[in-house]
């Protein structure tokens, strides 16, 4: 793995395979690891780089508030730090937030959008769950956030035939510096774009998981629904981290939707 400073931060990042180039951005308390076999497929055919977000994995965790005009500048540093003048991107739920944002922002210098898990939109009545869990963040760091969100990113029945996954993401979200959850669960909380994200252009796949609690294909829908010709897919069996619950499907989807 290598660094590069920007925008007055360290970010953490790997870059493998060869290609056109792919940009993987990871969920809110995972970091680049979360990407392990969807990189490692992607790698024959593409130049995969994948970074920890702000606040995440070996990538600096000041104090917040952040925003997401923020973690889209971060990114935008690393592109330029490795002079990557365009790229597909994979976000998944924070990720796919950060690619909408990326769209908005530096439209030429994104092929093709890839949201998967996501939203465009955090409703009012989902703020006080934000402020609990940012409170647990702040009292008991981000151990004590393991547990219910496991319970909301995995269906039990993968939970029960994957112990070894199912811990190995535990221990991401155990880690996860409680300024960088803080930061960036704050930044999810305020997310409302929907209004702005019918004018992105570039070609888009929006995926959800069947059986996502928190990002519920609807919400996927609704993103979809308002990128023209955007494509959409729904994974059966999968919650919240379908790259990691379903990658045979994840990955099937992704590949056909970059092929030239």
């Amino acid at each position: 793995m290598s660094s590069i400073e920007t925008n007055g931060i360290r970010v953490n990042y790997r870059v493998e395979g060869s290609g056109p180039w792919v940009t993987l951005s990871h969920s809110l308390t995972c970091d680049l690891s979360m990407w392990d076999g969807l990189a490692a497929a992607l790698a024959p055919h593409f130049t995969v780089l994948r970074y920890d977000t702000r606040g995440h994995g070996h990538t600096s965790a000041p104090e917040g508030p952040y925003s997401f005009e923020q973690l889209t500048a971060d990114l935008l540093g690393l592109l330029d730090a490795l002079k990557v003048e365009h790229t597909h991107f994979v976000g998944l739920s924070m990720g796919g937030m950060i690619g909408q944002h990326l769209a908005l922002a530096a439209p030429q210098r994104l092929d093709k959008l890839v949201i998967a898990n996501s939203t465009s939109r955090i409703p009012p009545e989902a703020g006080p769950l934000w402020d609990e869990r940012i409170a647990i963040a702040r009292s008991q760091g981000c151990a004590g956030l393991v547990e219910g969100t496991l319970g909301r990113w995995f269906t039990p029945a993968f939970r029960a035939a994957n112990p070894a996954q199912t811990a190995r993401i535990g221990k991401l979200i155990a880690d996860t510096p409680p300024a960088g959850f803080i930061g960036c669960a704050g930044a999810i909380r305020a997310l409302d774009i929907s209004d702005r994200i019918g004018t992105i252009k570039a070609p888009t796949l929006v995926i959800a998981g069947a059986e996502d609690p928190g990002t519920p294909p609807a919400m996927s829908e609704t993103i979809a629904g308002k990128i023209a010709g955007a494509r959409f897919a729904v994974i059966p069996a999968a919650s919240h981290l379908s790259c990691i619950e379903q990658p045979a499907s994840f990955l099937a989807l992704v590949a056909d939707f970059l092929r030239p």
